[in-house]
C-alpha cells in the first residue's frame, strides 16, 4: 500500500510559494514600526499622549499628511458628472413615438376591421403597452381630439427629452410627464398623452467616469500646499488625546522621533521567521497522512488565518494590558475546529512565539500565549459541542492566569487595581477566543464549504429534512446505510480516521436512491419480480449508477458540505456493476468486442483518503454480508478478506494512506461488528393465544 498521499506538481508549488509567502509576510511584520522596537522618544501613530507634547523649536513645514487629507476631502465633495442629454436619443424617441401613433390612427381608420379585431390590435402594439380602458377611449375619440393628442403626445416628449434623464431616475422622469400636458386637455385626454408618452421616457445622461475623475482631479489641484507653524513650547498633542498621523508628522519634523532599526534586530526577527518555517513543514513532512495539506482551499485558509493573528497580535504590542486580552488563542481553536488538534497544535506553537517575538515582555508573554493556547485547544477536543468551545474559554482564561502568575507577576508590583484589570482582561480573552473561534468556523465552513464537525453533527440528526427524506422514500436503503455507518465508524476510530466524518459520510452515500427507490432491491418486497432480469443490462446499469451524480445533486441542492460529495462519488470507486455486465456478457455470448465496458463502470473516481475508502470497504462488506447471511467467524472473516482483496485487485485504495497494517485492523473491526449483527437467534415457539381479550397479558417490550 501507499504510504504517502500522491501531490500533483503544481500543488507542491502552491505549498512552497505559500510558506514563502508567509515567511516573508510575517518577517515585514516583526520589522514593521509597530513590530521591533522602533526607536521612539515619545509615543506612536494611535496612542493616547499620557503627557501633553510641545514643540522645543519653531518650524515651519508643508504638510504632506494635511494637505493630502484637504485634497482627499475636496475629491470626496465632488458629486458624479454626467454627460449633457443626447439630442439623438431623444430623435430617436420621437421617431418611435410618430410611428407608433401612424400605426394607431391606421388601426382606428380601418373601416374593414370590426371593433373587437382593433381593440386587439392596439393591445398587440409592441412599443406600447396600453390598458384596456384607454384602447375603448382610443377608438371612440374624434379624430381632431386624436390629432390633438398626437400633437401634444409628441411636444411633451420632446420637452421631456430635452432635460437629463439618469439611468436610475427614469422612473422619476416618467412620473412627472402629467405635468408637462397643456391644462386645456381634460382628465382622460391628459392621462392618455401620458400614457403614449411614458414607454419611450429613456435615459439619455449617462455617468461619465472621464469628466467625473477631471472634476476631481480639478478640485485636488485646486488645493494649495498646506503649511503648518508651531513655535516654541506650543502644544502638539494635548494630554489624553489620540496621537494622529499629522501629529506623527510634526514629531519627525521636529526630530523628536529618530527612524531607523539596529540591524540586530532585524537579523533575529529574519533567524526566528526561518526557524518556524522550517518547523512547520518538517513535522507534516514526517507526517504522511496529513492529506489536508494536499487541499489548496485548506493551504489558503491556514495561511490567512496565521498571518491576520499575528498581525493583530503585533498592532497591540505597545500597550500594557492589551497584548494579554489579545484574543490570539482562537487562531489554534480555529485551527483545531476546522482541520484537526494536531493542526491547531501545530500552527499554535510558531504563532505563539512570532506574536510576542522581540517585545520588552516577550519573556513573559510567549509562554503566557504558547501554554494557554495549547491547553485551550486540548480543552476543545473534537469541536462537536457548544460546551467544547465554552469549555475552551474557561480553560483558556484559568491558564492565561496561572501564566501570569508564574512568569508575569513575580517581576512587577501590583496594586489591587492592578490586579483586577489583569482578570478583565485574561478573562475577556478566554471568552472571546472562543467566541471568534465558534464564529468564524462557521461563517468559513459556509463561505468556503469547509466542513466542521458542528455541521457534521447537525445534518446527521434523524430529523434533518433530507434524511427524514430519505427515509420515507427509500427505507431499505436507508436501513443499509445505517449498517454501513456503524461499520465504517468502529473502523475509522481503530486505524485513527475521522471517525465523524466517516459515519456522516457514509449515511449519505446512497442517497441518490431515493430519487428511484424501487429500482434497488433493498427497498422492493421480498417475493416481487425483479425487473432487472427482464431489463437490457445497459440500461439497468446507467439507472444503478446514476444513483451517485443523483445523491451529489441532492446534497447541492440541500447545501451540504462538499466533503460529503466525495463520498457519494468514490464510495464505488472506478468499478463496474458486475452483475449487469455479466449479463451483457453472456447475451454477447462471451465476445468482450461486442460489450462496451465501460457503459457498466462508475464515474469514480477512486477513494482519496482513508474515509471514502472505508465507505467503499464497508458498503460492498454489508451488501455482500446481507446477500450471503455468514453464520460464522470464519465465514465472516473470509467475506471481509475478500472483498477488500477484490478491492485491491481492482487497485481502487491506490490513491489512499491506507497500509497493511490498517487493513488488517479494518478486518478485524468488520468481522467484530458484523458478528453482533449476524449472530444466530433463538426460535421462540409460537404460544396459543386464548380467544379473551389477550391485552392484559401481552408481555411489555
Amino acid at each position: 500500500m501507499t504510504q504517502r498521499a500522491p501531490v500533483s506538481r503544481s500543488t507542491r508549488i502552491l505549498q512552497a510559494s505559500l510558506i514563502a509567502i508567509v515567511s516573508l509576510a510575517s518577517f515585514g511584520i516583526l520589522i514593521s514600526p509597530l513590530g521591533l522596537n522602533p526607536s521612539l522618544e515619545t509615543v506612536g501613530e494611535g496612542d493616547v499622549a499620557q503627557t501633553t507634547i510641545q514643540s522645543p523649536r519653531d518650524i515651519e513645514y508643508v504638510s504632506e499628511i494635511r494637505t493630502e487629507e484637504a485634497r482627499k476631502a475636496a475629491e470626496s465633495a465632488v458629486q458624479p458628472v454626467y454627460s449633457p442629454p443626447d439630442p439623438d436619443i431623444a430623435r430617436d424617441q420621437i421617431d418611435r413615438l410618430r410611428t407608433s401613433l401612424q400605426n394607431i390612427t391606421s388601426i382606428r381608420d380601418n373601416v374593414e376591421a370590426t371593433l373587437e379585431e382593433k381593440q386587439e390590435d392596439l393591445l398587440a402594439l409592441s412599443d406600447l403597452r396600453l390598458k384596456s380602458e384607454t384602447v375603448n377611449f382610443l377608438l371612440n375619440i374624434s379624430s381632431s381630439r386624436w390629432d390633438a393628442v398626437q400633437a401634444e403626445a409628441v411636444r411633451v416628449l420632446e420637452q421631456v427629452m430635452r432635460r437629463a434623464i439618469y439611468e436610475d431616475r427614469v422612473a422619476s422622469a416618467q412620473t412627472g410627464i402629467s405635468s408637462f400636458v397643456s391644462l386645456t386637455f381634460n382628465e382622460q385626454q391628459s392621462e392618455l398623452v401620458t400614457e403614449l408618452v411614458t414607454p419611450f421616457v429613456v435615459p439619455n445622461s449617462f455617468f461619465s467616469q472621464e469628466l467625473t475623475d477631471a472634476a476631481k482631479k480639478s478640485a485636488r489641484d485646486a488645493v494649495q500646499p498646506i503649511v503648518q507653524t508651531y513655535k516654541a513650547g506650543e502644544t502638539i498633542v494635548p494630554a489624553g488625546e489620540v496621537i494622529t498621523p499629522a501629529d506623527m508628522e510634526a514629531f519627525k519634523q521636529l526630530g523628536m522621533i529618530r527612524p531607523g532599526q539596529r540591524w540586530e534586530d532585524v537579523a533575529a526577527a529574519g533567524a526566528v521567521v526561518l526557524l518556524c518555517a522550517a518547523f512547520v513543514p518538517l513535522y507534516f513532512y514526517r507526517r504522511p497522512r496529513a492529506g489536508f495539506l494536499n487541499d489548496r482551499k485548506n493551504l489558503l485558509v491556514i495561511s490567512l488565518i496565521f498571518i491576520l493573528f499575528l498581525a493583530g497580535a503585533r498592532l497591540f504590542a505597545g500597550r500594557t494590558l492589551a497584548p494579554y486580552g489579545y484574543p490570539i488563542q482562537a487562531a489554534g481553536l480555529l485551527f483545531t475546529a476546522l482541520f484537526s488538534l494536531e493542526v491547531g497544535l501545530v500552527f499554535a506553537i510558531p504563532l505563539a512565539i512570532l506574536a510576542a517575538f522581540g517585545l520588552p515582555n516577550s519573556y513573559d508573554l510567549i509562554p503566557y500565549y504558547m501554554f494557554s493556547s495549547i491547553i485551550g485547544l486540548l480543552a476543545l477536543g473534537p469541536a462537536r459541542r457548544f460546551w467544547g468551545f465554552l469549555r475552551a474559554g474557561i480553560a483558556i482564561s484559568l491558564s492565561s492566569a496561572a501564566a501570569l502568575l508564574a512568569f508575569r507577576i513575580p517581576l512587577i508590583t501590583l496594586d489591587w487595581l492592578g490586579i483586577v484589570q489583569y482578570i478583565g482582561v485574561i478573562a475577556f480573552a478566554g471568552f472571546s477566543s472562543a467566541s471568534i473561534a465558534l464564529l468564524l468556523q462557521f461563517m468559513l465552513a459556509q463561505m468556503l464549504g469547509l466542513t466542521t464537525a458542528l455541521q457534521l453533527l447537525d445534518i446527521s440528526r434523524p430529523d434533518f429534512q433530507l434524511l427524514q427524506f430519505f427515509l420515507r422514500n427509500a427505507p431499505g436503503t436507508y436501513q443499509h446505510s445505517l449498517q454501513v455507518a456503524n461499520l465504517a465508524e468502529q473502523a475509522a476510530e481503530k486505524i485513527g480516521a475521522d471517525p465523524l466524518l466517516t459515519r456522516v459520510g457514509a449515511l449519505f452515500h446512497d442517497i441518490g436512491k431515493a430519487l428511484n427507490p424501487n429500482f434497488f432491491i433493498e427497498n422492493q418486497v421480498q417475493g416481487n419480480i425483479n425487473a432487472h432480469k427482464e431489463s437490457v443490462p445497459e440500461e439497468v446499469a446507467a439507472t444503478i449508477i446514476r444513483h451517485v451524480t443523483d445523491g451529489v445533486q441532492l446534497v447541492k441542492k440541500h447545501r451540504l458540505p462538499r466533503r460529503l460529495h466525495d463520498f457519494i462519488l468514490e464510495h464505488h470507486g472506478t468499478l463496474i456493476t458486475n452483475y449487469q455486465y455479466n449479463q451483457a456478457m453472456e447475451t454477447a455470448g462471451g465476445d468482450v468486442t461486442r460489450v462496451d465496458i465501460d457503459k457498466f463502470r462508475y464515474p469514480g473516481p477512486r477513494p482519496a483518503s482513508r474515509e471514502t475508502a472505508l465507505l467503499m470497504l464497508a458498503d460492498a462488506t454489508e451488501a455482500r454480508a446481507r446477500a450471503e447471511r455468514p453464520s460464522s467467524d470464519e465465514e465472516l472473516r473470509a467475506l471481509v478478506t475478500s472483498v477488500i482483496q477484490t478491492v485491491q485487485k481492482h487497485n481502487q485504495l491506490d490513491d489512499t494512506l491506507l497500509t497493511l497494517r490498517d487493513l488488517k485492523l479494518i478486518t478485524e473491526s468488520f468481522v467484530t461488528t458484523l458478528r453482533g449483527t449476524y449472530h444466530p437467534r433463538i426460535q421462540y415457539p409460537k404460544a396459543a393465544v386464548p380467544d379473551q381479550d389477550t391485552t392484559l397479558l401481552t408481555p411489555r417490550k
